[in-house]
């Protein structure tokens, strides 16, 4: 054997000590990971993670009772008919680009849609002292909303509804507002109207109140016109700054003036200031377009203006501007008396079904002897009572949880239904579930 040289024996050492120090540096960079290695997982969404689930179960017998988007009585998202007819009208267009909006957004748009809410001969329109800009549905209305409070009130507290929907909370706190509740439902699912009246009149002047302008989610339980005035005239004492948040105006009962009236009643009677957010998801079937806006009422034309120069300040860094296919098929809708008279037809036909479902369900607990979901209830009336998409049930998480497991039946832990999501087919079954599911946790 020839024995190993110096100059071998050194090289071979630098190719072994190379290969050391590389895979040390590259343990090193195994070790070191990701500078976000420390960001958590965040919980799903109460609401939207019920989809999810309920897509991943195989069963044929699963039923979705969890987000809020119509369906018929075969269970099929629809797609309303003025939504086609003016697709069409759209595509055959040739006069139509795909340009950007202005950051306000659709002017065609815009000019309709604050009538929906305050009405065609609305005085507050005819005077020019709504500033309204286009947004990304109801949630992006809202945040807007709370961006500009926060901008002018940044010490100001945002007051929402026990219970309410569940982004309420998080889309005021991310812009940098406190929030706290305000009381609203009693333990037998009526109005807790006392409770509620005490806390407006209790907040700190200049607080933020959040106010569903019909069909409240997710109890489906609303005030009476009364109980509005007696609101108006202590929001109006306290001078607070009230938010109506709008997702159901046509759609709760099937008529568009009857569900603006707590909106028209503060803006035209009590003659306050108001921000008013829309969406066209629901009324509109238009859950993917996100198409919204939100209209603020504010004293003088002038004021509307400068109102309006800073809420595009704010759209501007946050999303430049606004989608324009949904805003183009909502204004051909509205500009047309024949597609809007249509559309009105759509949305009583969509109420109607929903009331339908809720009287359904009722039948279907009585003739199975569903026992109720606790000792405070002694009938199951609080559903057919309720208005708009949601029945608030009254059900445990226990109990939901149940209905989940053993039956596919999908539905937030708080016991709030989809009434979209019931129909014909599924309701006997439904109820029958809902009856095991509070038998066995008892």
């Amino acid at each position: 054997l020839r024995p190993v040289t110096m100059a071998g024996s050194g090289y071979g050492i630098a190719l072994m000590a190379r290969a050391s120090l590389l895979l040390l540096i590259s343990m090193q960079v195994v070790q070191a990971g990701s500078m976000w290695a420390k960001v958590e997982m965040a919980p799903p969404d109460p609401i939207l993670g019920v989809a999810v689930e309920y897509n991943k179960d195989p069963s044929p017998k699963k039923v979705n009772l969890g987000i809020g988007a119509y369906r018929d009585d075969n269970g099929k998202p629809l797609v309303l008919k003025c939504v086609r007819e003016a697709e069409k009208k759209i595509a055959n267009d040739e006069n139509m680009n795909k340009e950007y909006l202005p950051i306000q957004g659709l002017e065609s748009f815009l000019s309709q849609t604050s009538k929906i809410i305050f009405g065609e001969e609305s005085p507050v329109i005819k005077e020019q002292r709504v500033a309204v800009v286009q947004s990304l549905s109801g949630t992006g209305a809202l945040r807007l909303a709370a961006e500009f409070i926060a901008m002018y009130y940044p010490s100001a507290t945002a007051y929402i509804s026990d219970p309410s929907w569940g982004n309420h909370h998080t889309i005021f706190k991310k812009a940098g507002l406190q929030t706290k509740t305000y009381k609203y439902l009693s333990p037998d699912m009526s109005l807790d109207f006392d409770g509620m009246k005490s806390d407006v009149q209790a907040a700190p002047k200049n607080s933020v109140f959040v106010f569903h302008t019909i069909a409240h989610n997710p109890t489906g339980v609303d005030l009476s016109h009364d109980q509005w005035k007696e609101i108006a005239k202590v929001c109006q004492e306290r001078e607070h700054i009230v938010i109506f948040d709008t997702a159901y105006q046509g759609y709760a009962t099937g008529d568009l003036e009857s569900d603006a009236w707590a909106v028209k009643y503060f803006a035209h009677e009590m003659k306050m200031e108001l921000f008013v957010t829309q969406s066209y998801s629901k009324n509109f079937g238009l859950y993917g377009e996100r198409i919204g806006a939100l209209n603020v009422l504010v004293n003088d034309a002038d004021t509307a203006v400068k109102v309006q120069s800073q809420l595009k300040g704010v759209i501007r860094p946050m999303y430049s501007s606004p989608q324009l296919h949904g805003a183009r098929l909502v204004s051909t809708v509205l500009s047309d008396n024949k597609l809007k008279d249509l559309w009105k037809l759509e949305l009583k036909q969509m109420s109607q079904r929903i009331t339908e479902m809720r009287s359904a369900l009722v039948r279907e607990l009585e003739a199975c002897k569903c026992p109720f979901p606790n000792d405070k209830f002694q009938s199951w009336n609080h559903i057919v009572k309720q208005i708009g998409m949601f029945a608030y049930t009254g059900l445990s998480a226990q109990q939901c949880a149940v209905l989940t497991q053993e039956h596919h039946i999908y539905c937030t832990k708080n016991g709030r239904f989809s009434m979209a999501g019931v129909n014909p087919g599924n309701v006997k079954y439904i109820a029958e579930s809902m009856k095991h599911a509070i038998e066995s946790c008892k």
